[in-house]
């Protein structure tokens, strides 16, 4: 399934200072961006044609890529004045660059793509600023099972916040995390159909508008993961991840130490 990953916020809340203009994206994890890390994760279960919805920090994006060169991320052997590669990142990947604008919401820069999906119905979605370790093969199993239009992975609540059980007289009865109540969050890694596009108006959002719909209509389906999950929606977030890889704590990696596998067919019997 082709894969389309929003790449064009600002990123406000990621920015070390008022000078960092590096795109969230291009933010580092490791030796290399946040998006070469959710990429590889798609490629890892066979899922390798990409659509960049691109707006802010676009021609950094497109330069990171045509500026790639394999043999500086890989091991390689020298021989008769050639290299040749042990190892490849993303050689056998197709990138579609497309300028969705700067202002636009995601629910538009995904309008904006549809004819780059060409005749598949469904497709992958990501906002690209989430690492997580949830079996992909098994969520798009999930979503197809369902009959649902259009699903998302939701997680446990992230935030280390209490909530406060407070009387009319100011007295407290209970303290309880966040993480404790059994709701879900948004996990940002969406498989969907073309229907979707049915429920999201010019200028509108993926969330707001198409899948709010849908729930509604008991059309959007859950994938509940308990597992790994980390944003990088700010600049603590992504250096803490940062820090983890240095450490050798990457759960996220689900392709080290494995082979990729093949793509997970779109089309449901």
């Amino acid at each position: 399934m082709k894969v389309v990953l929003f790449c064009g916020g600002y990123g406000m809340r990621m920015r070390n200072d008022r000078n960092d203009e590096i795109p969230k994206p291009l933010q580092m994890v490791g030796p290399r961006p946040l998006l070469w890390h959710i990429m590889k994760y798609y490629a890892h279960y066979g899922h390798k044609d990409f659509i960049l919805c691109l707006g802010y920090g676009a021609a950094a994006i497109k330069q990171f890529f045509l500026d790639y060169h394999e043999e500086q991320s890989n091991d390689f052997v020298m021989r008769d004045g050639k290299v040749e590669l042990l190892s490849t990142d993303m050689s056998d990947w197709s990138i579609t660059f497309v300028d969705t604008g700067v202002e636009s919401p995601i629910g538009e820069r995904l309008r904006r793509v549809r004819d780059h999906l060409g005749g598949d119905r469904y497709f992958l979605a990501n906002y690209s600023d989430v690492l997580t370790d949830a079996p992909l093969d098994t969520m798009i199993e999930r979503y197809h099972e369902s009959g649902a239009v259009a699903s998302m992975l939701v997680v446990p609540p992230q935030s280390s916040f209490h909530c406060v059980d407070v009387s009319e007289t100011g007295e407290i009865k209970d303290i309880v995390p966040v993480s404790r109540f059994p709701i879900w969050e948004n996990g940002g890694y969406f498989v969907l159909s073309q229907e979707v596009f049915d429920h999201i108006p010019e200028g509108g959002d993926l969330v707001g508008d198409a899948c709010m719909a849908l729930a509604g209509r008991g059309e959007l389906f859950g994938y509940r993961h308990q597992g790994f999950w980390k944003p990088a929606d700010t600049f603590k977030e992504r250096a803490e991840l940062d820090n983890d890889y240095g450490r050798g704590i990457r759960p996220w990696a689900v392709w080290e130490g494995a082979q990729d596998r093949p793509a997970l067919s779109s089309v449901v019997a």
